[in-house]
């Protein structure tokens, strides 16, 4: 069994076989998807879907659709969560976070507006005791101190590329860290490294599909220039990705499939409901 922590399968890149696509991934293992929403245009179709596959779901406004958010948002966001408190698919606030490598993004009136939405959404999260699902993008400092100035009860630092010492200050706060199709490449040194040497406990996966695939998926700007389509992530890729991951540590790929669902359990408590 296993666990993708963050698949938008909601986007517009599965419109024409996303029934087709889910079941694949099913046929490989990959029980349960967590579906993050990123504006408060897609909360009702994650939802839906997530109910459709049996999957889980997250409600929030991420970093990249910050621009375009509106104050009121916020308010709806805090009325959606009051009225979905007792559905059990709704396991996190998310997907929320800051991003401070896309250049239009880094304006500094841009990252203070950043700041007050991802603030606004950890006290979201606080009031309606969910976890959080944070978007890390050079920004890992930043998302610590407004962890630490509005604490949460857990959350998954999604597709985590940072430090040893900031990884360490995420799982101090009792989150998990993701981990995806970056880690097939070799070039990838330091996240290898990383996904090596931390403790099992502190991981889970994901795919973030359609995005972030992996190598052999991958296909190069030359290789697009002539022609060929980047490679579509998606959640049946999850084993595969597991798979080089075991391989890192030394573990027996069922040992593995154990553990980070379990830590999706752990750091995501609704999932174990479903």
């Amino acid at each position: 069994m296993w666990i993708d922590t963050h698949c938008h399968l909601d986007a517009p890149e599965f419109d024409a076989d996303r029934d087709a696509v889910r079941e694949a991934a099913r046929q490989v293992g990959v029980t349960r998807c967590v579906l993050p929403a990123v504006q408060r245009a897609d909360w009702a179709k994650v939802a839906q879907l997530a109910v459709r596959h049996g999957d889980a779901y997250a409600l929030g406004i991420h970093p990249l659709h910050v621009p375009l958010a509106q104050p009121e948002d916020l308010q709806a966001l805090d009325e959606a969560l009051a009225e979905r408190r007792d559905d059990p698919r709704l396991v996190a606030v998310g997907e929320i976070g800051l991003d401070f490598f896309v250049p239009e993004l880094c304006t500094p009136n841009m990252r203070e507006r950043q700041w007050a939405f991802y603030l606004a959404q950890l006290k979201l999260a606080h009031k309606h005791r969910l976890p959080v699902i944070l978007h890390v993008r050079r920004s890992a400092d930043l998302l610590l101190k407004g962890l630490r100035q509005c604490p949460v009860a857990s959350g998954i630092a999604h597709a985590f590329n940072g430090s040893l010492q900031q990884a360490q200050a995420f799982v101090g706060m009792g989150f998990a860290l993701g981990f995806g199709g970056t880690l097939t490449y070799d070039r990838s040194l330091q996240l290898r490294r990383l996904a090596g040497d931390l403790p099992l406990t502190a991981i889970v996966l994901e795919t973030d599909a359609p995005d972030m695939p992996p190598h052999w998926l991958y296909q190069t700007a030359d290789q697009r220039a002539q022609g060929a389509a980047q490679g579509r992530n998606s959640p049946a890729q999850l084993p595969r990705i597991a798979e080089v991951l075991a391989d890192l540590r030394g573990l027996p790929l069922d040992e593995l499939a154990a553990a980070t669902c379990r830590n999706a359990q752990r750091v995501l408590p609704k999932l174990t409901t479903l």
